[in-house]
C-alpha cells in the first residue's frame, strides 16, 4: 500500500522527440494499478489523457498532442499516486508543410484549418495546403496598408503561392522587424528545405522510419484478421471490402494528379525535341543571331559564333551549307565596317575604344585601327576646347553676366569642388554642397574654366593610356603573349612616338592660351586675342571665385605632370599661379569684412535647442572660408615661389582680430532694434549667442588657424573672449535692470496695500496676494529665459532673486516696529519667498534674507511656531505646481 500511493515518476520516452501525433512510449515506475487508476497525462503541457492506453504500472503508450511547448516534461497523474515527476523530456518537432508533389512517409489529411479573414473554420482541399511560414522564423507583421503596398508593387502579390508572387512584398509584410541575424537563419531553412527535396526516397524513409515500421504491425493485424475470416472474394467479406476501397483510392489519386503528370510528360518531350533540333538550327540562324546580336552590341557573341561557324562549316562542301555561311561573311564584312565607323565615333570612352580594336583585330580588319583611332581623339580633344570657349563667349554675347551674390550659397557652393571643403556644423568641420543654382550663379569665367579642366583631365588620361596600350601590345593581348599583331603594334608606335609627342603639346599650349585669354588676356600676343580672346564683357571675380580657379589650374598642372609634359611648357602654368596667387588673397580678405558686417541682415531670430540661432554659426562658416580660401593660394607646391606665406603671415592676426570686432559689433548693433521681437528677448538671444562664440565659436576658430599653420591664435582667441564678455556683461545688466526692477518696484506697493500696518494686522492666515505675485513674475521672467536658453536660467533667476531678496531686506528693516501678528506675517512672506527661490539664491541673497529675518521679532510661542509651519506648508501645497520650475535640475550656472 506504500508503494502504490508513491507518485508516478517517468524514467524514460521512446522517441524523444517528433512532430505532433507521434506514437510514444513512456517508461516509468508507479503509473498506475490500471486505466481506470490513469487521470491525467500531459507531454509539453499538451493533455493526452484522450489517446493514452495503459499497459502496466511500468509502461504507457499515447500520441503526442499539438503542444504549444517546443520540448516540456511527461507528467503523469494516478488516482492513488497523485501528481507525478519526469527525470526525460519530449522534444517536439515543427514539421512542415507537405506539398502536392512531395514524398510523405504519412498520410495527408485534409484536416480544417482558421481562415483568418473569414474569422470562421474552413475546410481546404490538399491543392490550397501551403505553409503557413515558409522561413521558419516568428512572424512580425508590418504596418503598411496594403493599399500602399499594391502601389508599391504593381502587378505583384505577397502570397509565395501565387505566380506573380513578390519577396520584397512578403518580407515587408510579414518580417518587416526582423533583425538580420533572423533573416540569415531564415535563409539557412530554405536552404536545409531544397537540400531534403534533393536527398531522395532514403532521406524520406530514414525520417518516416517509424511510420513504415507501424505500418508493417497494421498490415500484419490486416493478414491476420484476413485468415482467420476465411473468405477471398465472397461478397460482403473483409477482403471484397477492402479491395473496392484500394480501387476507389487508387481512382481519386489518378483524377487528382492526371493533369499534373500529364503537363509534366508534355514539358520533358518538348525539351528532348528542342535539344534535338538545336544542333541543326546554328547555322541556320546564324545570319539572322549575327544581325539580332549586333542591334543589342554583343559583338563577343557575333564573333564567338563566327568562328565556331568557321571551323565546323569553313570548308563544307555541302551546298546549302556553303550558301548560308556566304550570307554570313557578308554580315560579317558589314559587321567589320560598322565597329571601325564606331571606333572613330566621339565621344566614346576608353573601354570601348580598346574593345572595338579588339574586334577589329579578331576580325582581320585591314589598315592600323590603332593610331586611327589616336588621331581622331586628338582632333576631337582640340576641337572640344574650342567649342568650350565659343559656347560660353556666344553666353556672353546673347546673355548679360549674372550677378555674382556674395551674400548666399554662391562662394560656399563652389569651394565645394575643393577636396579638403566639408560642412560647417556647429563645433564641427566645414561642408557645402552646391545648390541646384549653381550653375546659374558661378561666373562665366570660373564655369569655362572647370569645363576646360574637365575636357581636359577628363580626355588626356584616356588618350594617354590608350598610346601606352598601343606601344606595350596590349590593345591585342591582354596577357602580354607575344603575336604578330603586337609586334606589328610595337613597331608602329615606334615610328610615331614624335608625333605623338607633338599632339600632347599641342594640347597643352591650348589649355594654356584659353585660360589666360579668359582670365589675363593681357599676357596674350596681339594676334591670338581674336581666337583665345573675346571675354569683354566678363564679371570681376572675387577671392573665392579665383581660389577655386587656381584649384582647378593646378589640378590640371597635376595631371600634365603625370605624363611627364616638358618643363618649359609647365612653367607657363607656373607663372599664372603666381599671379592667380596674389590677386586672389587681397580679394579674400576685402569681402571676407564685408561679409561679416553683413551677417546681421540674415538674423532671423530663430534658436535652436541650444537657444542660439544661426548667426555664430555663419560667423564660423564665414572665417573658415576665409582660412580655407586662404589656403589654397598660400600653399606652396613644388616649384613655386614662397615669399607670399612670409608677408601675409605677420598681419593675419590682426586681420582676423578685426573681423571678430566687426561680428561682434553687429550683435551689439542687433541689441537695440526694436522693430519686431520684444527687446527682452532679443537680449537673452543675445546673450545665448555670446556664450556660445566665447565656449565653442572662438575655441573652434583657434582650431582651425592651428590647422591652417598660422601664427597668433592665442593674441587673437583672447582679444575676442574679452570683446565678447564686455559686451555680455552689458546686455546682461540691462536685461536685469529690465526684468528685476518692476518686480523688486512691486513689492512696496503690495506690501501696504489696503492701508497694512505691521503694529496692527490680524493673526495670520496665509501668504499675501502680492508676493503670490511677486513668484508669478519671477516665474514669467524664468519661462521667458528658459524658452531660449535653459543654460540662462540660473544666472539670470540669481540675479532677479538677488534684487528681489535686497528689496525685502530695506523694507523690513525700515519698519520701526512690529506686533506679534505683524512678526509672525512678516516671517511667513520672507520664508515662503526664501523657500520658493531657494534654487537660486546666492550668497548676496541669503545675507539680504538672513539681515531681513533678523529685523523681526523673535517667535518664543510653540504656537506661533506651529501657526508658520502650517502656514507655509499650506502655501507650498497651493502653489506646488507653480513653483515646480524653481525645483533644483541639473543645469549648473554659467560661471562668469
Amino acid at each position: 500500500m506504500s508503494r502504490a500511493r508513491q507518485p508516478p515518476l517517468v524514467t524514460g520516452i521512446s522517441p524523444k522527440e517528433g512532430p505532433a501525433w507521434t506514437k510514444v512510449t513512456i517508461r516509468g515506475e508507479n503509473l498506475g494499478t490500471g486505466p481506470a487508476d490513469l487521470i491525467g497525462l500531459s507531454i509539453c503541457g499538451h493533455n493526452c489523457l484522450l489517446t493514452a492506453e495503459w499497459m502496466s504500472a511500468s509502461k504507457i503508450v499515447c500520441r503526442v498532442g499539438p503542444a504549444k511547448d517546443d520540448k516540456g516534461e511527461i507528467i503523469v497523474t494516478t488516482k492513488s499516486g497523485g501528481l507525478g515527476t519526469s527525470t526525460v523530456s519530449f522534444k517536439l518537432l515543427r514539421p512542415e508543410r507537405i506539398g502536392i508533389l512531395d514524398q510523405s512517409a504519412v498520410w495527408v489529411d485534409e484536416m480544417n484549418y482558421y481562415d483568418m479573414r473569414t474569422d470562421r473554420n474552413k475546410g481546404i482541399s490538399p491543392l490550397s495546403l501551403r505553409p503557413s511560414n515558409p522561413l521558419g522564423i516568428e512572424i512580425d507583421k508590418g504596418k503598411i496598408p496594403q493599399k500602399d503596398m499594391e502601389v508599391m508593387f504593381p502587378g505583384m502579390s505577397g502570397d509565395f503561392t501565387s505566380e506573380k508572387f513578390s519577396a520584397t512584398w512578403y518580407l515587408i509584410e510579414n518580417h518587416a522587424g526582423s533583425s538580420f541575424d533572423q533573416l540569415k537563419i531564415a535563409a539557412n531553412n530554405l536552404k536545409k528545405q531544397a537540400s531534403k527535396k534533393n536527398e531522395g526516397s532514403l532521406a524520406y524513409v530514414k525520417g518516416g522510419l517509424s511510420t513504415f515500421f507501424e505500418a508493417q504491425d497494421a498490415l500484419a493485424a490486416i493478414h491476420q484478421r484476413l485468415e482467420s475470416d476465411g473468405t477471398e472474394r465472397v461478397e460482403g467479406s473483409m477482403t471484397q471490402r477492402l479491395e473496392n476501397i484500394l480501387n476507389r483510392a487508387s481512382d481519386t489519386a489518378d483524377t487528382l494528379f492526371q493533369e499534373v503528370l500529364g503537363r509534366k510528360d508534355k514539358a520533358d518531350s518538348t525539351r528532348n525535341a528542342l535539344n534535338v533540333l538545336q544542333r541543326f538550327k546554328f547555322l541556320f540562324n546564324l545570319p539572322l543571331n549575327i544581325e539580332r546580336n549586333i542591334q543589342k552590341g554583343d559583338y563577343d557573341v557575333v564573333i564567338n559564333d563566327y568562328e565556331k561557324a568557321k571551323s565546323l562549316f569553313g570548308n563544307t562542301e555541302v551546298p546549302v551549307f556553303k550558301k548560308v555561311y556566304a550570307e554570313v561573311e557578308t554580315r560579317i564584312g558589314a559587321l567589320r565596317n560598322l565597329l571601325l565607323e564606331k571606333l572613330l565615333q566621339t565621344p566614346s570612352t576608353l573601354h570601348d575604344q580598346k574593345r572595338y580594336i579588339r574586334y577589329l583585330s579578331d576580325l582581320h580588319a585591314p589598315g592600323d585601327p590603332a593610331w586611327q583611332c589616336i588621331y581622331a581623339q586628338h582632333k576631337w580633344i582640340l576641337q572640344l576646347m574650342l567649342n568650350c570657349r565659343d559656347e560660353f563667349i556666344s553666353a556672353l554675347c546673347l546673355h548679360s553676366p549674372l550677378p555674382l551674390d556674395l551674400e548666399g550659397d554662391t562662394r560656399p557652393s563652389a569651394l565645394g569642388r575643393l577636396s579638403h571643403t566639408a560642412s560647417l556644423k556647429r563645433g564641427g568641420s566645414l561642408r557645402t554642397p552646391r545648390p541646384s543654382t549653381w550653375r546659374f550663379e558661378t561666373p562665366q569665367q570660373v564655369q569655362f574654366v572647370e569645363k576646360l579642366s574637365d575636357v581636359v583631365i577628363g580626355q588626356l588620361p584616356n588618350f594617354w593610356k590608350l598610346w601606352i596600350s598601343y606601344v606595350n601590345g596590349s590593345l591585342f593581348s591582354e596577357t602580354g603573349e607575344k603575336s604578330g599583331q603586337v609586334e606589328k603594334s610595337k613597331k608602329n608606335a615606334r615610328q610615331r612616338q614624335n608625333d605623338f609627342k607633338k599632339m600632347i603639346e599641342e594640347l597643352t599650349s591650348r589649355l594654356v592660351k584659353l585660360i589666360r585669354g579668359a582670365l589675363l588676356p593681357t599676357t596674350l600676343p596681339q594676334g591670338e586675342l581674336s581666337r583665345y580672346g573675346g571675354w569683354e564683357n566678363k564679371t570681376e571675380l572675387s577671392g573665392a571665385w579665383l581660389t577655386q580657379i587656381i584649384h582647378i589650374v593646378r589640378g590640371c598642372h597635376d595631371a600634365l605632370s603625370a605624363l611627364e609634359i616638358p618643363n618649359d611648357l609647365l612653367q607657363v602654368i607656373q607663372d599664372l599661379l603666381l599671379e592667380l596667387r596674389v590677386h586672389c588673397l587681397m580679394m579674400t580678405l576685402l569681402h571676407t569684412t564685408e561679409d561679416v558686417k553683413r551677417l546681421a541682415e540674415k538674423e532671423d531670430w530663430i534658436v535652436d535647442n541650444e537657444g542660439i540661432t544661426n548667426l555664430p554659426s555663419q560667423f564660423e562658416q564665414c572665417m573658415v572660408q576665409m582660412l580655407q580660401s586662404l589656403k589654397e593660394p598660400l600653399e606652396i607646391k613644388p616649384g613655386e615661389i614662397n615669399h607670399l606665406c612670409s608677408v601675409f603671415s605677420h598681419n593675419m592676426s590682426d586681420l582676423s582680430t578685426c573681423s571678430t570686432q566687426v561680428f561682434i559689433r553687429c550683435l551689439e548693433q542687433l541689441s537695440t532694434k526694436t522693430d519686431r521681437d520684444p527687446d527682452e528677448q532679443r537680449l537673452l538671444i543675445i546673450l545665448s549667442n555670446c556664450q556660445y562664440l566665447e565656449r565653442r565659436t572662438f575655441l573652434n576658430l583657434a582650431d582651425h588657424f592651428e590647422k591652417h599653420g598660422l601664427t597668433g591664435t592665442e593674441k587673437i582667441t583672447q582679444v575676442s573672449v574679452d570683446t565678447v564678455r564686455e559686451l555680455d556683461r552689458k546686455l546682461f545688466e540691462a536685461y536685469i535692470e529690465r526684468r528685476a526692477d518692476p518686480i523688486a518696484g512691486s513689492l512696496e506697493p503690495g506690501i501696504y496695500a489696503g492701508y497694512f500696518d505691521w503694529r496692527d494686522c490680524q493673526t495670520p492666515t496665509g501668504v499675501r496676494n502680492y508676493l503670490k505675485e511677486a513668484l508669478v513674475s519671477i516665474i514669467t521672467v524664468h519661462a521667458e529665459v528658459f524658452t531660449v536658453s535653459k543654460d540662462l536660467v540660473p544666472r539670470v533667476l540669481s540675479k532677479i532673486v538677488e534684487s528681489v531678496a535686497d528689496e525685502m531686506c530695506r523694507l523690513m528693516q525700515c519698519v520701526s516696529s512690529f506686533s506679534k501678528n505683524g512678526a509672525l506675517q512678516a516671517r511667513l512672506e520672507l520664508c515662503a519667498l526664501r523657500d520658493a527661490i531657494a534654487a537660486f539664491l546666492n550668497a548676496e541673497s541669503n545675507a539680504s534674507f538672513k539681515l531681513a529675518l533678523d529685523a523681526l521679532p523673535q517667535l518664543h510661542s510653540g504656537a506661533d511656531k506651529k501657526l508658520l509651519e502650517e502656514l507655509l506648508n499650506k502655501f507650498k501645497s497651493s502653489m506646488q505646481l507653480q513653483l515646480t520650475c524653481f525645483q533644483p535640475s541639473s543645469v549648473q550656472p554659467v560661471k562668469r
